[in-house]
C-alpha cells in the first residue's frame, strides 16, 4: 500500500466545515464573522509518551484529545486537524485501530480531519488542531488576579498512578525501557502494585484522556486565567502565575479532596507528588474571582466535570503550599520537563 493510498483508505472524509479537504497542498477553512482561530500541535513519540503495543484504539483517541485538549484550555470549540504520521511500516490492522480512535473522538466534538502528512520512520504522531472562539472570550495564561480561587478538574494524579503501576508490571516481566510521559520524576523506584481491575480503569486515565471541552466552553465570561494539565498540576499553574505576574498558595488538604479512592490509597506523600507533579492529567487548572463560585460551580455542572477548588492568587511570586496540617510546607515538587 502506497501513502497516498494509506490517506485514502484509512483517513479521506466528507468535507463537513471546510471550503477545500483532504488531497491539496493546503486546506481551506472559513470562520465565521466575530471569530479568532485557536491552533495548537502536540506530538507523541513511541518509547518517550506511550509503551510501544500500546493499543492502537487508545493511542488514536490519545493523539487528538491532548490536542483538544489545549483548545478546552482556551475556551474554543473544536473545528478541524491536520494528522502528521511517521510509520516504521505500513500495517493495517494497525491503521485501521488507530483511525478508529481519533476519528470517533473527532467525530464526538466535530472536528474534522482536513489533511497532513506521512513519512517512513520511528512511530511519532502529531496533529495541528484548529478552533474557533468569539473574539474577546478565549481563555488565557495571563488573566489570574490577586484574590482570585484556584481550580483543577478531575482528578489530577490518576495517570500518573497508571503509569506506575504499569512500570513495576514492565519491570517485574523484564520489559524493555518505559516512557517518561509527561511525568516527574521521570524515574520514580516507588514499585506500585494495583488490583487489575482499578489499575484497567486507572489506564483509560492514561491511555484515553476526556478533554474538557465542555468545562472550557462554560467557563468563557468566568475563569480568569486557564491552563490545561499535561505536564504537571505545579509545572502548567506556574505558566498561568509567570504570565499573570502572580503568585499563589495552595492547600495540600484541598487538593486531597480531588483524588480519586485509589491515589488516595497510597502514602500520602506519594499521592500528593502524583496529584501536584503527575502530569498527563489533561485536565484543567483555572483561575476565578472568589465572588464567581457560584458560577464556577454551574460551569462544572454544564461540564459535566467536577472541579476542586485548591488554593488562591496571592500578589507574592512564586509557589507556596500548606501541608496536611495547615503548615507552611515546601514539598520541593516539579513539573516535567522532556530536556530537564
Amino acid at each position: 500500500m502506497g501513502e497516498f493510498d494509506l490517506i485514502a483508505r484509512f483517513f479521506t472524509r466528507p468535507v463537513q466545515r471546510a471550503a477545500l479537504g483532504v488531497g491539496d497542498d493546503c486546506a481551506l477553512l472559513a470562520m465565521g464573522p466575530g471569530e479568532h482561530l485557536a491552533i495548537s500541535s502536540d506530538m507523541l513519540v513511541e518509547g518517550r509518551h506511550f509503551f510501544a503495543g500500546t493499543d492502537p484504539v487508545a493511542l488514536g483517541h490519545k493523539t487528538l484529545a491532548v490536542n483538544l485538549s489545549d483548545l478546552a484550555a482556551c475556551g474554543a470549540e473544536p473545528r478541524a486537524f491536520t494528522l502528521a504520521l511517521a510509520l516504521p511500516r505500513v500495517d493495517e490492522a494497525w491503521l485501521a485501530g488507530f483511525s478508529q480512535g481519533l476519528l470517533a473522538l473527532a467525530d464526538r466534538h466535530g472536528c474534522e480531519l482536513i489533511g497532513g502528512d506521512t513519512t517512513g520512520g520511528p512511530l511519532n504522531l502529531c496533529v495541528t488542531v484548529l478552533g474557533a472562539v468569539p473574539r474577546g472570550q478565549a481563555l488565557l495564561r495571563s488573566g489570574a488576579r490577586v484574590g482570585d480561587d484556584v481550580y483543577v478538574s478531575g482528578s489530577p494524579g490518576d495517570a500518573r498512578l497508571a503509569l506506575q503501576a504499569l512500570r513495576t508490571q514492565h519491570a517485574a516481566a523484564g520489559g524493555a525501557a518505559s516512557p517518561a510521559s509527561s511525568s516527574s520524576p521521570a524515574e520514580d523506584p516507588s514499585a506500585v502494585h494495583l488490583p487489575e481491575t482499578t489499575l484497567a480503569r486507572l489506564r483509560q486515565r492514561l491511555e484515553r484522556p476526556e478533554p474538557r471541552v465542555a468545562l472550557g466552553l462554560a467557563l468563557r465570561g468566568t475563569a480568569s486565567a486557564c491552563a490545561d494539565v499535561s505536564d504537571g498540576l505545579v509545572g502548567d499553574l506556574g505558566h498561568i502565575l509567570q504570565a499573570s505576574r502572580v503568585g499563589a498558595l495552595l492547600d495540600a488538604r484541598l487538593l486531597a479532596e480531588a483524588m480519586s479512592p485509589a491515589l488516595a490509597a497510597l502514602a500520602p506523600d506519594l499521592a500528593w507528588a502524583y496529584a501536584a507533579s503527575g502530569g498527563d492529567d489533561y485536565e484543567l487548572v483555572f483561575t476565578a474571582p472568589a465572588d464567581r463560585r457560584a458560577a464556577v460551580a454551574a460551569a462544572a455542572s454544564a461540564g459535566g466535570t467536577a472541579v476542586t477548588r485548591i488554593g488562591r492568587i496571592e500578589a507574592e511570586p512564586g509557589l507556596r503550599w500548606l501541608d496536611s496540617q495547615g503548615r507552611s510546607a515546601t514539598p520541593g515538587w516539579s513539573a516535567f520537563d522532556h530536556f530537564a
